[in-house]
Parts: C-alpha cells; structure tokens; sequence
C-alpha cells in the first residue's frame, strides 16, 4: 500500500536550485502543515547541507572535502522518509544527483522502498528534472567548475561538454538523465521544468513552475529568500581559474574551498563587479539548437509532465552587432583588477578572524593554570 510520495528533484544544476533549496528550508515548518515534508538537518547550521550530505553520501563523494562529514548522511535522510506516512509527500532536492550511476539509482530505490514493476513498496516516486538551454548552461557551467576549484580553460570546457566528457555535460543532458532516473515509472510520474528565458519576473515564475511539480501551493512557502549562485563575468572566472592552477587544489585546502574561494571571493566580492558576460562560443549555437530539439523530441514522445514551455530549451541567439569575446584572453588588466578585489577581501577576512597565534597561547596557559592547580 502506497504510503508517502517521494518528489526527487535530481537537477540540472545553474536552474535556480540554490533559492529554490533554500527557500523550501526556510519554510519546511509551513510546509509540515500542509503534509509536505523537507527534510533538513541541525537548526544551527545551513538547512540545506543535510540534503547535500545526503546526496553526497549516496553517490560517494567528497566533494568539499573530508570536512563534509557526509558518512551516514544518507540513511538518516532515507529513515526520515520511511517514517513519513498518511499518504504526504517528501521533497528531496540536489542537482548532484542528475548523473548518478543506475547502481547508485537503483540503491536509492531500495533504501526509500519504492514501488516496483510488480507493486512492493511504499512510496510513489516522482522525478523531477529542471532544464536550461545551452546556450545559458555552458557558459554558467564552466563559471560553477571554477568556483568549484578547476582550472579548465574556457576552451576545453566546451570541448569536454561536446563530447559529453565532463559531469556538468552529463548532468545537462535532458534525454540522458531521465533515461536513467525515470526508468520503470509512469510517464506521468516524471515533471520536467523549464527555466524561463529573460523576462520581467523569471526567478518567481520558475519557483512557480517548481512548485506545480512538487504538488504544492505558492503560499506555503511565506518567506522568501535572496540566496541565489550568481554568475561571475569573464575577469573575474579568468581570475579564479588561475588561483586554482597556483592552489593545486588538494584535500587539505578542499574543506575550505568553498568558503573562502566560493562565497567571499566568488560571491560576496567578484560577483558584484560590472564584467563583460561569459557567452557561448559562436560556432556552438548549431549544436546546441540541435540538442534542444532531440530534447524536445525526447520529451514531447515520452509523454512526461512538462511545466513552462518547450522553447525555453532553444537557445537565443545573441543579435548580429553583439560581438563575442574570448573568455579564456579577458585581458591582463581586468584581470589584475579582479585579483586586486579578491585581495582586499580576503585581507578583510584574515583581520576579521581570531589570530591563531594568540588563541595558541591561550590554550596553553589555561593548561598550564590547569596544571598548577593539580
């Protein structure tokens, strides 16, 4: 007997996922009351890392690094599901999850017992699958694997994604993800979103569009949020790029990647910078028209839930004076003002924080006042 629905949301990531985490968290008491549940974890901390953790654990990933303390994140979030009963409804989302492994799937499927072709189980699985079209998604892709610590060139990140040898090529690919995350369900079990092109309230019509796929009303969700993953222009990604080739990025600095490189360079300093925009190379725009309408193809015969508009996926091309720049040559000067702008930041940072010295000195005469005192 059906007992809960589970609404997986597996990605794409550069989809508006950080608001939309975040906003859900913000209002999962709100949402209770309405017997939709979403999970987060310890109050005192960022709501959202109890999913992330989840998701990192279920794929078996460090992806910040041994500080994550993802072990057994993923249980405890598939215990809290099976707990949930009365026909309610779960909402889990992380867009890590777009290219995971049919082993990692099929694990998934056990630990939430999820109804089978020959109906065990207890809980009605529901994907969704928010998509972009590419001629937004490559250039936001490339940004976030900086930020997340590569140092590829622009030009060999376009390259990795048409031969799909990258994880942001494979977790964008429409067709491919859902193949593998919807395989064995109705059709009417699988939602996909399309995020608005430009328009004059995009962010709130895509968090509508979410929340027609997860069943649920606007109004439960009060309290909004800015937290979003904002771009970066060329400079400032061409200037990231660079500190991670000098960092060589180990596990040892990977725990505080995130923080330090992500949110106070990346976002609270670089993002913020009037930049020239990172676009599609031009002679991509042919490929990616083409994978749009195999996307289009692919859904309009799956028979899939679509919510917003199939043009969405075809990439805009930008008018014919728009005269296209090469990311990975931003030139030196703007980049050096870029990194000028990361130091001063950053210099803020170390003043702001205790000095590890001094704290070392406390610690010792507290031990030695300790000792005396024996």
């Amino acid at each position: 007997m059906i007992q809960r629905k589970v609404f997986l949301h597996v990605g794409a990531p550069k989809t508006g996922t950080t608001y939309l985490q975040d906003r859900l968290a913000r209002n999962a008491a709100t949402l209770a009351d309405h017997g939709v549940h979403y999970p987060t974890g310890n109050p005192l901390a960022d709501p959202t890392l109890f999913q992330f953790r989840a998701a990192l654990d279920l794929l078996g990933k460090e992806w910040g690094g041994p500080g994550e303390k993802a072990a057994g994140k993923w249980e405890q979030l598939a215990r809290r599901v099976r707990r949930v009963k009365g026909g309610q409804s779960v909402v889990i989302s992380h867009e890590i999850l777009a290219p995971a492994t049919h082993a990692q799937i099929d694990k998934l499927r056990r630990d939430l017992d999820v109804v089978d072709r020959h109906g065990r189980g207890t809980t009605e699985l529901h994907v969704v699958y928010s998509a972009r079209d590419l001629g937004r998604q490559v250039p936001a892709g490339w940004q976030e694997a900086i930020k997340q610590g590569q140092a590829w060139s622009y030009k060999n990140f376009c390259t990795k994604t048409l031969q799909r040898d990258s994880w942001f090529g494979r977790a964008f690919d429409v067709p491919t993800v859902l193949a593998s995350w919807s395989a064995g369900l109705p059709a009417e079990q699988v939602h996909v979103v399309t995020v608005p092109q430009r328009g004059t309230t995009p962010r709130e019509e895509l968090f509508h569009r979410y929340c027609r796929a997860f069943r649920i009303d606007p109004d439960w969700t009060p309290r909004d949020t800015d937290k979003v993953n904002p771009s970066l222009g060329m400079a400032e990604t061409q200037m990231l790029r660079r500190l991670n080739r000098r960092l060589q990025r180990t596990q040892t600095i990977a725990g505080t990647h995130d923080y330090l490189i992500r949110e106070v360079i990346a976002e609270r300093e670089l993002a913020g910078r009037t930049s020239e925009p990172v676009r599609l190379p031009p002679d991509m725009y042919d490929w990616a028209e083409q994978e749009a309408e195999r996307w289009i193809e692919w859904l309009q015969l799956s028979g899939v839930e679509v919510l917003g508009d199939v043009d969405d996926l075809r990439p805009v091309r930008p008018a014919a004076e728009d005269e296209w720049k090469n990311p990975d040559r931003p030139g030196s000067r703007k980049v050096l003002n870029a990194a000028l702008d990361a130091l001063v930041v950053m210099t803020r940072e170390a003043d702001r924080r205790p000095d590890p010295d001094q704290q070392f000195v406390a610690r010792l005469r507290t031990r030695t006042r300790a000792l005396r005192g024996r």
